[in-house]
């Protein structure tokens, strides 16, 4: 986040120093944009695919897991029978096919039932229920798309960009897909 913050920063700072200078700052800026508007374009494609929406509607007839909450989901191993449903179930498998496609740009991608629980992911994710955080919130009431800040990954060397689109059926929202972008590959590319 300091580092794509720093140039927005920088942009400012450079208007007053070289007109130049701050152009070529805000063309980067712009292109890293654009590109993530890309990726949300094709994240709703993914989110509208029969596999995706069938998955979902199926979770929402299941509701979440009894007894699971966000605490408890971070003691459940990644090896435990209940994750690895979530990895290996066929929207995960789809998800997975379809960030191959994007040369690393999108580096993980979970999908949420009506609740905010669960339907699939790429990882285990931190939270079990992400119903209350804007990433699930925005797309779901509203139907809109959302978008965060960059962040640092875990290894501490990556920004990643977290996108949420709206998973439809007959034109309302049951669930909600989040994507998370290689923040720092998209400035890289940007800058070709």
């Amino acid at each position: 986040m300091r580092r794509l913050m720093g140039l927005v920063v920088i942009a400012v700072v450079g208007l007053v120093a070289s007109a130049g200078w701050a152009a070529s700052c805000f063309e980067v800026m712009e292109e890293v944009q654009t590109r993530i508007s890309w990726q949300v374009w094709n994240a709703d494609g993914w989110a509208a695919n029969p596999v995706v929406v069938e998955a979902v509607l199926a979770q929402n007839a299941k509701g979440p897991i009894p007894g699971m909450d966000n605490a408890k989901w971070k003691t459940v191993p990644e090896s435990d029978a209940i994750v690895q449903g979530f990895i290996k179930n066929e929207a995960a498998k789809f998800l997975k096919a379809e960030m191959a496609n994007t040369d690393g740009i999108c580096t993980g991608a979970f999908l949420n039932a009506a609740q905010g629980e669960k339907v699939a992911f790429s990882d285990k994710t931190g939270s079990y229920i992400h119903k209350g955080s804007a990433k699930f919130d925005v797309p779901f009431a509203g139907g809109k798309n959302w978008q965060g800040k960059p962040e640092l990954d875990d290894s501490g060397k990556v920004y990643e960009i977290q996108i949420s689109v709206p998973v439809l059926s007959n034109g309302k929202p049951i669930g909600v897909l989040v994507v998370e972008l290689d923040g720092t590959k998209l400035e890289a590319l940007s800058k070709k």
